[in-house]
Protein backbone atom coordinates (compact mmCIF):
# COMPACT_ATOMS: atom_id res chain seq x y z
CA UNK A 1 0.00 0.00 0.00
CA UNK A 2 1.48 3.33 -1.09
CA UNK A 3 1.82 5.73 1.81
CA UNK A 4 1.71 9.50 1.33
CA UNK A 5 0.22 12.78 2.51
CA UNK A 6 -3.12 14.34 1.71
CA UNK A 7 -3.35 18.02 2.56
CA UNK A 8 -5.78 20.91 2.46
CA UNK A 9 -4.78 24.56 2.08
CA UNK A 10 -6.66 27.82 2.29
CA UNK A 11 -6.21 30.54 -0.33
CA UNK A 12 -6.43 34.32 -0.47
CA UNK A 13 -10.00 33.87 -1.77
CA UNK A 14 -12.45 33.18 1.10
CA UNK A 15 -14.21 29.86 0.62
CA UNK A 16 -11.73 28.62 -1.98
CA UNK A 17 -9.40 25.80 -0.87
CA UNK A 18 -6.88 23.42 -2.39
CA UNK A 19 -6.92 19.67 -1.76
CA UNK A 20 -3.82 17.81 -2.88
CA UNK A 21 -1.43 14.94 -2.23
CA UNK A 22 2.31 14.49 -2.08
CA UNK A 23 4.93 11.99 -0.98
CA UNK A 24 5.91 12.12 2.67
CA UNK A 25 9.48 13.20 1.91
CA UNK A 26 8.23 15.95 -0.43
CA UNK A 27 5.73 17.60 1.92
CA UNK A 28 7.84 20.53 3.14
CA UNK A 29 9.17 21.37 -0.32
CA UNK A 30 5.65 21.19 -1.79
CA UNK A 31 4.31 23.52 0.91
CA UNK A 32 7.22 25.89 0.36
CA UNK A 33 6.48 26.08 -3.35
CA UNK A 34 2.72 26.55 -3.00
CA UNK A 35 2.87 29.05 -0.16
CA UNK A 36 5.33 31.24 -2.05
CA UNK A 37 4.22 30.88 -5.65
CA UNK A 38 0.52 30.02 -5.49
CA UNK A 39 -1.38 27.58 -7.66
CA UNK A 40 -3.38 28.01 -10.88
CA UNK A 41 -3.25 31.83 -10.67
CA UNK A 42 -4.44 31.77 -7.04
CA UNK A 43 -2.08 33.11 -4.37
CA UNK A 44 -2.01 33.32 -0.60
CA UNK A 45 -2.05 29.56 -0.08
CA UNK A 46 -1.47 28.43 3.51
CA UNK A 47 -1.26 24.90 4.84
CA UNK A 48 -4.24 24.07 7.03
CA UNK A 49 -4.25 20.32 7.64
CA UNK A 50 -2.19 17.35 6.44
CA UNK A 51 -2.31 13.66 7.23
CA UNK A 52 -0.15 10.70 6.16
CA UNK A 53 -2.31 7.74 5.11
CA UNK A 54 -2.05 4.39 3.35
CA UNK A 55 -3.38 4.24 -0.23
CA UNK A 56 -3.17 8.00 -0.50
CA UNK A 57 -3.79 7.98 -4.26
CA UNK A 58 -7.11 6.19 -3.78
CA UNK A 59 -8.12 8.36 -0.84
CA UNK A 60 -7.41 11.54 -2.79
CA UNK A 61 -9.56 10.22 -5.64
CA UNK A 62 -12.30 9.54 -3.10
CA UNK A 63 -12.16 13.16 -1.93
CA UNK A 64 -12.23 14.38 -5.52
CA UNK A 65 -15.36 12.28 -6.10
CA UNK A 66 -17.12 13.36 -2.88
CA UNK A 67 -16.54 17.04 -3.58
CA UNK A 68 -16.77 16.91 -7.38
CA UNK A 69 -19.65 19.37 -7.57
CA UNK A 70 -17.57 21.98 -5.74
CA UNK A 71 -14.44 21.51 -7.84
CA UNK A 72 -13.09 24.16 -10.20
CA UNK A 73 -12.57 22.54 -13.61
CA UNK A 74 -9.08 21.20 -14.35
CA UNK A 75 -7.67 22.12 -10.97
CA UNK A 76 -7.29 20.95 -7.36
CA UNK A 77 -9.30 23.96 -6.15
CA UNK A 78 -12.70 23.61 -4.47
CA UNK A 79 -15.37 26.06 -3.36
CA UNK A 80 -15.81 24.48 0.06
CA UNK A 81 -15.81 25.18 3.79
CA UNK A 82 -12.29 24.13 4.82
CA UNK A 83 -13.62 22.85 8.15
CA UNK A 84 -15.84 20.31 6.39
CA UNK A 85 -12.78 18.87 4.60
CA UNK A 86 -10.71 18.89 7.79
CA UNK A 87 -13.43 16.96 9.61
CA UNK A 88 -13.33 14.29 6.94
CA UNK A 89 -9.53 14.12 6.70
CA UNK A 90 -9.03 14.00 10.45
CA UNK A 91 -11.35 11.00 10.63
CA UNK A 92 -8.99 8.96 8.41
CA UNK A 93 -6.61 6.45 9.97
CA UNK A 94 -3.11 7.88 9.73
CA UNK A 95 -0.46 10.14 11.20
CA UNK A 96 -1.25 13.83 11.45
CA UNK A 97 1.54 15.87 9.85
CA UNK A 98 0.12 19.38 10.27
CA UNK A 99 -0.66 21.04 12.61
CA UNK A 100 2.00 19.50 14.79
CA UNK A 101 0.94 20.55 18.28
CA UNK A 102 -2.64 19.29 18.34
CA UNK A 103 -4.20 15.83 18.18
CA UNK A 104 -6.55 14.62 15.46
CA UNK A 105 -9.40 14.60 17.97
CA UNK A 106 -8.71 18.24 18.85
CA UNK A 107 -8.54 19.19 15.17
CA UNK A 108 -11.81 17.37 14.45
CA UNK A 109 -13.60 19.01 17.39
CA UNK A 110 -12.28 22.46 16.44
CA UNK A 111 -13.40 22.05 12.83
CA UNK A 112 -16.83 20.85 13.95
CA UNK A 113 -17.25 23.83 16.24
CA UNK A 114 -16.20 26.30 13.56
CA UNK A 115 -18.65 24.76 11.09
CA UNK A 116 -21.44 24.98 13.63
CA UNK A 117 -20.51 28.56 14.49
CA UNK A 118 -21.59 29.73 11.04
CA UNK A 119 -25.25 29.31 12.08
CA UNK A 120 -25.09 31.87 14.92
CA UNK A 121 -26.75 35.14 13.89
CA UNK A 122 -24.66 38.28 14.17
CA UNK A 123 -25.35 40.17 17.38
CA UNK A 124 -24.41 40.40 21.05
CA UNK A 125 -24.48 37.48 23.49
CA UNK A 126 -23.99 37.26 27.25
CA UNK A 127 -22.32 35.04 29.83
CA UNK A 128 -22.51 35.12 33.63
CA UNK A 129 -21.47 32.38 36.03
CA UNK A 130 -19.54 31.55 39.15
CA UNK A 131 -16.14 29.86 38.96
CA UNK A 132 -15.23 27.66 41.94
CA UNK A 133 -11.62 28.81 42.08
CA UNK A 134 -12.55 32.50 42.23
CA UNK A 135 -14.76 34.53 44.56
CA UNK A 136 -16.24 36.82 41.90
CA UNK A 137 -18.76 36.10 39.14
CA UNK A 138 -17.45 35.98 35.60
CA UNK A 139 -19.49 38.23 33.33
CA UNK A 140 -18.96 38.89 29.66
CA UNK A 141 -20.37 40.17 26.42
CA UNK A 142 -19.53 38.63 23.05
CA UNK A 143 -20.24 40.14 19.66
CA UNK A 144 -20.60 37.82 16.67
CA UNK A 145 -19.61 39.58 13.48
CA UNK A 146 -18.25 38.38 10.13
CA UNK A 147 -17.72 34.87 11.48
CA UNK A 148 -15.65 36.10 14.44
CA UNK A 149 -16.42 35.88 18.15
CA UNK A 150 -15.34 39.06 19.92
CA UNK A 151 -15.20 39.25 23.71
CA UNK A 152 -15.97 42.89 24.42
CA UNK A 153 -14.14 45.40 26.54
CA UNK A 154 -15.60 45.55 30.06
CA UNK A 155 -15.97 41.77 30.46
CA UNK A 156 -14.91 40.49 33.90
CA UNK A 157 -12.42 37.61 33.61
CA UNK A 158 -11.22 35.08 36.15
CA UNK A 159 -7.45 35.60 36.69
CA UNK A 160 -6.76 32.03 37.90
CA UNK A 161 -6.13 29.25 35.42
CA UNK A 162 -8.17 26.10 36.02
CA UNK A 163 -6.17 23.24 37.48
CA UNK A 164 -5.49 20.32 35.18
CA UNK A 165 -6.14 22.21 31.96
CA UNK A 166 -3.40 21.30 29.51
CA UNK A 167 -4.66 22.91 26.27
CA UNK A 168 -3.87 26.46 27.35
CA UNK A 169 -1.50 27.77 24.68
CA UNK A 170 -3.99 29.81 22.66
CA UNK A 171 -5.78 31.20 25.70
CA UNK A 172 -2.48 31.92 27.45
CA UNK A 173 -1.30 33.88 24.41
CA UNK A 174 -4.53 35.89 24.28
CA UNK A 175 -4.36 36.55 28.02
CA UNK A 176 -0.72 37.68 27.85
CA UNK A 177 -1.49 40.06 24.97
CA UNK A 178 -4.57 41.59 26.64
CA UNK A 179 -4.87 44.38 29.17
CA UNK A 180 -6.84 44.06 32.42
CA UNK A 181 -7.59 46.45 35.28
CA UNK A 182 -8.95 44.73 38.40
CA UNK A 183 -9.74 41.71 36.17
CA UNK A 184 -11.83 43.85 33.81
CA UNK A 185 -10.87 43.51 30.14
CA UNK A 186 -9.69 46.80 28.64
CA UNK A 187 -10.01 45.96 24.93
CA UNK A 188 -11.98 43.74 22.57
CA UNK A 189 -10.43 40.29 21.95
CA UNK A 190 -11.25 38.17 18.89
CA UNK A 191 -11.69 34.37 18.77
CA UNK A 192 -12.57 31.75 16.18
CA UNK A 193 -15.16 29.87 18.24
CA UNK A 194 -17.64 30.51 21.07
CA UNK A 195 -15.95 27.93 23.31
CA UNK A 196 -12.59 29.69 23.10
CA UNK A 197 -14.32 32.97 23.85
CA UNK A 198 -15.92 31.43 26.95
CA UNK A 199 -12.64 29.83 28.06
CA UNK A 200 -10.96 33.23 27.85
CA UNK A 201 -13.36 34.49 30.54
CA UNK A 202 -13.13 31.56 32.95
CA UNK A 203 -9.53 30.48 32.14
CA UNK A 204 -10.57 26.84 31.90
CA UNK A 205 -12.28 24.56 29.35
CA UNK A 206 -15.81 25.60 28.45
CA UNK A 207 -18.64 24.62 26.15
CA UNK A 208 -19.43 28.02 24.68
CA UNK A 209 -22.60 26.68 23.08
CA UNK A 210 -24.24 26.35 26.50
CA UNK A 211 -22.47 29.20 28.31
CA UNK A 212 -23.22 32.08 25.92
CA UNK A 213 -26.85 33.19 26.02
CA UNK A 214 -29.12 35.40 23.95
CA UNK A 215 -30.63 38.54 25.48
CA UNK A 216 -33.66 36.49 26.54
CA UNK A 217 -31.53 33.81 28.22
CA UNK A 218 -31.45 31.06 25.59
CA UNK A 219 -28.12 29.24 25.00
CA UNK A 220 -26.70 29.74 21.52
CA UNK A 221 -26.89 25.96 21.06
CA UNK A 222 -30.49 26.53 19.95
CA UNK A 223 -29.13 27.72 16.61
CA UNK A 224 -27.41 24.40 15.94
CA UNK A 225 -30.59 22.46 16.70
Amino acid sequence: MAKGIIYVMTTVVPGLIKIGKTGTSNFESRMYQLERHGYSNVVGLKRHFAIEVDDYDEKELLLQSIFSKSKLENSELFALDVNLVVQLLSSFEGRQIYPENTTKDEVFDDAAEKRGASVIPEGTYYMKRKVKIWDKPVTGKMQVKNGKFIVLKGSVCCPIRGAGWTSTKQIDQKRDASSFVDDVLQEDVEFTSPSLAAAFLTYKPENGWTEWKTADGKPIDVYRK
